[in-house]
């Protein structure tokens, strides 16, 4: 008989729990989210089942990883239908702990800062965000000491500073990256998206249409500051609803300005709408 999800709140529940997972020599898969989960978050779910004998999903809105002017207090929550689809993929425990769990005094004396790839991209418009991420990814890191965890390419940016992350800081973990999903017509999978009203959901499509412009140009010889620019113009054009944030190029994973002997690129953009800030990105080789 299968055994049924269990729902811990508490670390030192969810150590608990882990501790005897390791005496029986299970490999632990950890997926973290913020909630609100889709079709992205259920591919690392999946990605997670198949490759370890138990999974770890975190819900956790992170307070530290959101700006002032942000929408931390109104990021969609639905902890009935997340538990739903996580069972429906197969996870053992979701670790689902309050802000007070996470952090335990309003104004924590040690945080994990940053120092490279963080002033570009998402990083350039929101300068504490990264800091906050690499904090919490070490707090739920060292929590709960998995095998492997895993992270959608759709935050490349993201990605690539947690491997950094955990190379740096010696953390003893797989970090595996698993591919966009999208929807029918292209758009890539997000919690925001729900925040997109119908007009906004159809114009949103111009995300992906960019970086397809942008990617067929670079294959047709096109330098890549003439493929952005070009890039930029062909937004401006095509979108009636959404602000260009950015659409930039970098080196990826290392996220420096591309150079002639660079292998592979991150081609990147951000659109901000009323009430929702989409990203989407592709990997280019070179």
């Amino acid at each position: 008989m299968e055994e049924q999800m269990k729902i811990v709140e508490t670390i030192q529940d969810l150590r608990s729990h882990l501790k005897l997972e390791r005496v029986q020599g299970n490999l632990i898969g950890f997926v973290p989210t913020m909630g609100y989960l889709h079709n992205g978050h259920a591919a690392l779910m999946q990605e997670a089942r198949q490759a370890n004998d138990v999974v770890v999903l975190s819900i956790f809105v992170n307070p530290t990883q959101f700006g002032p002017n942000e929408d931390y207090h109104t990021y969609p929550r639905d902890l009935e239908r997340d538990t739903e689809i996580a069972r429906a993929n197969h996870v053992d425990y979701i670790f689902y702990p309050t802000v007070e769990e996470m952090y335990s005094t309003a104004n924590s004396s040690v945080s994990v800062t940053v120092h490279h790839g963080t002033d570009i991209l998402c990083g350039k418009s929101r300068p504490t965000h990264f800091d906050g991420v690499a904090t919490v990814v070490t707090k739920l890191l060292n929590i709960i000491q998995p095998d492997r965890v895993y992270f959608g390419m759709k935050d490349a940016q993201q990605l690539a500073i947690v491997k950094q992350l955990v190379r740096d800081l010696s953390i003893p973990v797989e970090v595996c990256a698993v591919e966009i999903v999208r929807e029918s017509d292209n758009l890539a999978l997000s919690s925001r998206n729900v925040r997109l009203n119908a007009q906004e959901r159809i114009d949103a499509i111009c995300l992906y249409q960019t970086l397809s412009h942008v990617r067929s140009l670079l294959d047709q010889g096109y330098e890549v500051e003439q493929a952005i620019l070009f890039g930029r113009e062909f937004f401006n054009k095509i979108s009636k609803l959404g602000q260009l944030d950015y659409l930039e190029a970098y080196a990826f994973p290392g996220l420096t300005q591309l150079q002639s002997e660079d292998k592979q690129g991150l081609l990147a953009i951000a659109v901000q709408y009323e009430n929702a800030r989409l990203i989407d990105n592709m990997i280019i080789d070179f």
